[in-house]
């Protein structure tokens, strides 16, 4: 062998020895982190080093739905001194049909991307595809070799074991992120619903001459509505049903303002017109524009058996009594949390011997059957009138079963919350 021939092959051994140290490098590198977005800066910087490129990109894509998931990491070299580049949404397309490695020398004249417009600091592009489980997860892309016009065919196929080196390696740092923030969502549900389970009353009322009951069942783990029984001394009792906006921990700290300002306010004594008044205006003052609830709330009288109530933007209760038709309590106002200042009229109703009041959210009248039928407030209705002998608590489960029966196989959609007060 010559002398020319043997420097030729000393050099290519060489080479050959600086690319595996490289990626035995880069294994290390991006092995040792759970991170996604570290992991993926580390495969980017050493690719821009070792390929002598100004800037570098990976992308995350949905190559099942062909969309874009959302761009993960960007970085430049440190000698790079353009703005970070765009990713051509036509490259992203062109990767996601053919899936295999891309070099272009001249962007704005490639016949495969006629009409495209280019940045114009692009002088030239390499990108290969990041396969994991043969699915396209992401794309690697390097921009402007250094020193020269185009990227080579060995950079081309050095950017390519990069990628496969370390596609699954992204895949995996992401589905393990993806299962932590699962975790952390159940855990937040599991406080939010042991917050909730600690608001709600651990049990009925034992009052003579009254049979009160309460049930609350959630549709999902954690649920948006609240109701409340509050001894405001031996003669009186204050009773409210209301329904949170939104679902989760939000909800759950919603319900936990939402208690604090309902029970000091009963606490001092207030008539409900004043309570629902200054709950409110408390509630609207501290949380979020978008934070609200329903709420029905009644004190009751139990020397003269009148029941006090105002209504802010609940679904009226029914009052059942032996000689009409149910009466609908809807003096009130608008819904609490969302509008400053607004007073809340209150009405005065008396109970009679055998008159009961359903309190109830709207989880049971707009339960929905597989023809999107809802449960409704005449079937309601029909149900108590028939069930009136029974006690409070038998009707509330009366109640229950009929709704989940109304909806079968229907998977429930919102909570289901009922108070039932009945004068014996």
């Amino acid at each position: 062998m010559d002398i020319a021939a043997l420097q030729k092959e000393n050099q290519y051994l060489r080479h050959a020895v600086e690319e595996l140290s490289f990626l035995n490098e880069l294994s290390l590198s991006i092995g040792s982190s759970f991170n996604s977005e570290e992991i993926m800066q580390m495969i980017i910087r050493k690719s821009i080093r070792v390929i002598k490129a100004e800037q570098g990109d990976i992308i995350l894509v949905d190559s099942e739905g062909d969309k874009e998931v959302k761009t993960l990491v960007r970085t430049m070299a440190s000698y790079g001194d353009h703005k970070p580049f765009s990713i051509n949404q036509n490259l992203i397309g062109w990767m996601l049909i053919h899936k295999k490695p891309l070099s272009i020398a001249n962007p704005k004249n490639d016949t495969r991307f006629p009409g495209v417009q280019w940045d114009r600091s692009i002088k030239s592009v390499a990108c290969v595809p990041l396969i994991a489980k043969s699915k396209l997860t992401g794309i690697l892309s390097v921009y402007n070799k250094k020193g020269e016009i185009n990227f080579t065919d060995n950079d081309l196929r050095l950017l390519s074991i990069i990628a496969g080196q370390s596609a699954q390696i992204v895949e995996n740092a992401r589905l393990y992120e993806e299962e932590q923030a699962f975790f952390k969502l159940k855990e937040e549900a599991r406080l939010a619903r042991e917050i909730q389970i600690n608001l709600l009353p651990k049990s009925n009322p034992d009052i003579p001459g009254y049979n009160i009951a309460g049930r609350s069942i959630p549709a999902l783990s954690v649920g948006g509505d609240y109701y409340d029984f509050i001894s405001m001394d031996d003669y009186s009792i204050a009773i409210c049903l209301g329904d949170i906006s939104g679902k989760g921990m939000p909800a759950a700290l919603l319900m936990s303002n939402l208690q604090a300002a309902v029970r000091g306010q009963t606490l001092i004594g207030n008539l409900p017109k004043d309570c629902i008044s200054r709950t409110n205006r408390l509630l609207f003052r501290s949380t979020d524009s978008n934070k609200y609830a329903t709420l029905f709330y009644g004190i009751l009288n139990l020397e003269k058996n009148e029941f006090c109530y105002t209504n802010a933007g609940h679904n009226p209760p029914m009052l059942f009594k032996s000689t009409s038709n149910p009466t609908l309590l809807k003096t009130g106002g608008p819904i609490v949390g969302f509008v400053d200042n607004i007073e809340y009229p209150h009405e005065t109703i008396f109970f009679e011997l055998g008159d009961l009041c359903v309190i109830y959210s709207d989880g049971i009248t707009e339960a929905m059957d597989s023809s999107e039928k809802e449960f409704g407030e005449k079937k309601l209705e029909s149900l108590v009138k028939k069930n009136m002998a029974l006690s409070s608590s038998e009707i509330i489960e009366k109640i229950v079963e009929a709704v989940y029966e109304h909806s079968r196989d229907v998977p429930q959609s919102d909570d289901i919350t009922i108070i039932i007060i009945k004068r014996i």
